[in-house]
């Protein structure tokens, strides 16, 4: 099975090896065809510190690093 690669906005870079991704996704309302917005949180391990709040970064599923940790930061996301 493919893993998931997901693209959001760092919120947070407070912990050690750790950042707060915010990934928010786009879609129709089944019945009243409005477009939604929802956002999920998601916290991914990035082990030289180099990403900061308000950079955009992709994350990539991977083993579990941690109680909360489930993702890893693959790169910085291009504009």
């Amino acid at each position: 099975m493919p893993k998931r690669i997901l693209q959001g906005t760092v919120t947070s870079d407070k912990n050690e090896q750790t950042i707060t991704v915010l990934v928010e996704r786009r879609f129709k309302h089944p019945l009243l065809q409005k477009t939604v917005r929802k956002s999920k949180k998601y916290r991914a391990h990035d082990a030289a510190n180099k990403f900061k709040v308000g950079d955009t970064v992709r994350i990539e599923e991977c083993a579990p690093i941690s109680k909360t940790k489930r993702w890893t930061v693959v790169t910085e996301a291009s504009a």
